[in-house]
C-alpha cells in the first residue's frame, strides 16, 4: 500500500468545487480522511480571490501515476479549463504533495497552512 497526501485548493466557487473534489476523491479513495478547511489568501498570484485549501490523506495499492492521473482528471471533471490560468481562476487544485515518505511538493510541504493542515491529520496516517 502506497501513502499519499494531497492538498486541495480552489478561489473560484469554493464551496461546491472543495465538495466535489471531496465526493470524487471518496468514491475513488474510500477510507480517505481529510483535514478541516482553511481559507488563505492567494500566493504568487494577482488574482485577490480567497482560497479554500484542505488536506487529505489516503492510502492504496495504485502507483503514483496512476494517482496523479485520477487527480487531473477530477480538476477537468470541476471545469477546470486552461484559458482560467490567464486569469489565476482555479476551480480546483490538487496537488501531490507526498507519496509514501517521499516529498513531491517540497515548496508546498513547506507553507505555513499545509503545516497547519497536516497537524490535524490523525497519527495512524502521518
Amino acid at each position: 500500500m502506497h501513502k499519499y497526501i494531497v492538498c486541495i485548493g480552489s478561489n473560484y466557487n469554493r464551496n461546491k468545487n472543495l465538495s466535489f473534489a471531496r465526493r470524487q476523491l471518496t468514491t475513488l479513495f474510500p477510507l480517505i480522511h481529510f483535514t478541516p478547511e482553511r481559507e488563505t489568501e492567494p500566493l504568487l498570484l494577482k488574482n485577490p480571490a480567497l482560497f479554500s485549501n484542505q488536506v487529505a490523506v489516503f492510502f492504496s495499492r495504485e502507483e503514483r501515476e496512476s494517482v496523479q492521473i485520477k487527480l487531473k482528471k477530477i480538476e477537468a471533471s470541476s471545469g477546470r479549463l486552461p484559458k482560467d490560468k490567464l486569469e489565476e481562476k482555479v476551480c480546483l487544485d490538487i496537488d501531490l504533495l507526498l507519496y509514501d515518505d517521499q516529498i513531491v511538493k517540497p515548496e508546498d510541504c513547506e507553507r505555513k497552512y499545509v503545516k497547519e493542515l497536516l497537524s490535524f491529520l490523525p497519527s495512524s496516517f502521518k
